[in-house]
């Protein structure tokens, strides 16, 4: 079966940057052994990075709700968390919570996608609910501990709404 592990915002920002949490700093060997399991099998490994602009990202929407500046495009936060290999994969700079053409970067002969990484509540169920509309036939999973949510609770209050949506969860 081809898979594919999609890995949504693991950024330096969202683990120990201006958003960390400790939730997220416990995910790191979670997600090294993910990412190698794909890649020892010789499976597509795609990365987004939330990406905003210091000038225009306390005028946005998310902006005037979550006034934190983080992931500025080009700065250390931005960038996927530190001692993660993206070596030979994708990544998507995202300026929204999901990848409206998510459908696009999910090549056809792709049986099966796995969506990891944080925050479960927020950009995980996005990217998650996008494509499962964008390919509702095709077997999407998650794996509650290559994820974290803003709080314990809203990661948990995520992957019952992943669960509902017929996404399977680990």
């Amino acid at each position: 079966m081809k898979k594919m592990l999609f890995v949504v915002d693991y950024q330096n920002d969202f683990v120990s940057g201006t958003l960390g949490t400790p939730e997220a700093q416990l995910l790191f060997p979670f997600m090294e052994a993910k990412i190698k399991e794909y890649r020892n099998a010789g499976h597509p490994v795609v990365f987004t990075r939330d990406t905003h602009y210091e000038e225009t990202y306390l005028s946005s929407q998310e902006g005037r709700n979550l006034p934190i500046l983080h992931c500025l495009k080009d700065s250390w936060g931005w960038q996927v968390t530190d001692g993660i290999d993206t070596d030979g994969s994708l990544i998507i700079d995202k300026e929204a919570f999901g990848v409206a053409n998510i459908k696009d970067f999910v090549a056809s002969d792709i049986e099966q996608v796995e969506i990891v990484g944080i925050c479960t509540d927020i950009c995980v169920v996005s990217n998650a609910l996008i494509l499962k509309s964008q390919r509702p036939e095709l077997p999407i999973i998650t794996d509650s501990k290559c994820c974290a949510g803003l709080t314990p609770e809203k990661h948990i209050a995520a992957l019952e709404v992943l669960r509902s949506n017929q996404i399977e969860v680990l």
